[in-house]
């Protein structure tokens, strides 16, 4: 090879001199000067690599700037996108749990719009507390004397405990020691919040002499979890919660419980078993009841502490709290759909969460008779597209073992020349609004329960690029 032959790296164009083109100058225009060449600068940086891995020749000026304007769109389309959740999970963790309802929404951005009155009380023209907007709608809907929220329900539960057993023994019964999904462990969150866990019982069987014996006089609280994402099935026994109330009130301390995916309403009008709802737990003797905002209650995420009255005093007195506090959006938002709750009768209608949980499976199956043949046509003679039955979950750790009728499509690649499911699912999830299914028993079922945009869902097909 003759010495003096130039690499191909050496006829790139300066940044400066792609600067200088027209089309630069429009993506100047859109994205700012800074950033542009930031952008060129990667772009440039991108090929030397691939030059030098590949041999891969450099591109015209042209398609270099090209590579820097698609880099621009990219860091300047938002990370956090809307999705197609089409799992059969309505209340998915990954994908954002509960929708909010339009009036939530509504809520949100006239609060986000400007200067609110947060903190602040018009009738007397002095300071206020948040809490203040959404307290009296908790205490009407649960019977609760007090209540404040938390940015969740880990935060709600990890400030109860630190609250009354800060340097105490908290007995819990060793079948209501949970996990929940990010590695939420109840032990670890007793041990973060200051306090000892004492277990007590056994895993299947704990007996009120075995809270009883477990009391001292460094005993701070009694909590009891629902176990809202595992059963215990068989030779089973527990406390009620009327007992663990009143031995608690004996020894002049507080009974907590913690809901975790809480409900305001009863699920069994939807076909659903009996979940516990803050209501019943108040009735029971609770002093303290935490639960989520955006699970089954259908709202934004939010821990919500609903109580007696000195003892959630003591709770908002915590220096925690201030740290965990809820910003005006999430509280707009919440105190939006609790107003929905003033009217039972049409909650279904009016809460995306509680609508796809009743919604008919008859419906469903009348929405995949309808989306099929869009499908078949996008998908050519690559996949076989059938109706399918399948079952739905609630999801967010709420009743863990039932199934909900459901209906919705399974793509199965042909035999001969078909893609791969993951391929299948990969293409779904690069259409402009990604579509995330599951795949299951070698298909890729779309489950369409929590279906609302149809029309959305058929018109983005013709930019489905089907792997070959």
């Amino acid at each position: 090879m003759n010495g003096n032959t130039k690499s191909p790296l050496a006829t790139l164009p300066s940044v400066d001199r792609l600067l200088n083109s027209d089309a630069a100058a429009a993506l100047i225009a859109e994205f700012g000067r800074a950033e542009t060449t930031d952008a060129l600068r990667d772009a440039l940086s991108d090929i030397r690599k691939a030059y030098t891995t590949d041999k891969t020749e450099p591109p015209e000026e042209a398609d270099i700037l090209a590579l820097a304007g698609e880099k621009l769109q990219a860091l300047g389309a938002p990370s956090l996108r809307p999705v197609f959740n089409l799992t059969g999970t309505v209340l998915h963790t990954n994908l954002g749990r509960a929708a909010l309802p339009e009036e939530a929404i509504a809520a949100v951005a006239e609060a986000a719009r400007g200067a609110s009155n947060l903190e602040y009380r018009l009738a007397e023209g002095r300071r206020g507390d948040r809490d203040e907007h959404i307290e009296d709608q908790l205490c009407r809907i649960t019977g609760a004397e007090a209540a404040t929220i938390v940015n969740n329900n880990a935060a709600a539960v990890m400030l109860v405990l630190n609250t009354f057993a800060l340097g105490k023994e908290v007995p819990t019964s060793r079948g209501e020691l949970i996990e929940i999904g990010g590695s939420f462990r109840m032990p670890d969150i007793m041990s973060q919040s200051g306090c000892t866990l004492v277990e007590v019982g056994t895993t299947n069987r704990t007996h009120l002499k075995d809270f009883s014996k477990a009391i001292g006089p460094n005993t701070g609280m009694i909590m009891k979890v629902h176990t809202s994402n595992y059963v215990v099935e068989g030779f089973t026994a527990d406390v009620p919660e009327a007992d663990l109330a009143r031995l608690c009130h004996d020894n002049g301390m507080p009974f907590a419980i913690d809901l975790g995916s809480g409900t305001l309403t009863d699920l069994e009008q939807f076909g659903l078993p009996h979940e516990p709802t803050p209501m019943e737990a108040m009735r029971q003797g609770a002093d303290v009841v935490t639960f989520s905002g955006d699970k089954l209650l259908g709202g934004p995420q939010a821990g919500i502490i609903v109580g007696t009255q000195d003892y959630i005093s003591r709770i908002k007195q915590n220096p925690m709290k201030r740290a965990l506090r809820c910003d005006k959006m999430t509280i707009a938002a919440l105190s939006a759909v609790l107003r929905l709750y003033a009217d039972p009768d049409r909650l279904t209608d009016r809460v995306p969460t509680l609508q796809a949980l009743a919604r008919p499976v008859d419906d469903i199956r009348a929405a995949a008779a309808r989306i099929g043949p869009a499908l078949a046509e996008h998908l050519g003679d690559m996949a076989e597209i059938t109706d399918a039955d399948c079952e739905s979950q609630i999801g967010s750790g709420a009743l863990p073992t039932r199934r909900i009728p459901s209906a919705g499509i399974a793509i199965a690649p042909i035999a001969k020349g078909g893609t791969p499911l993951n391929a299948l699912a990969d293409a779904f999830r690069a259409l402009p609004v990604p579509v995330i299914g599951r795949i299951q028993d070698d298909t890729f079922i779309l489950d369409l329960r929590c279906l609302e945009d149809e029309d959305g869902f058929v018109s983005q097909l013709s930019e489905f690029d089907f792997p070959r």
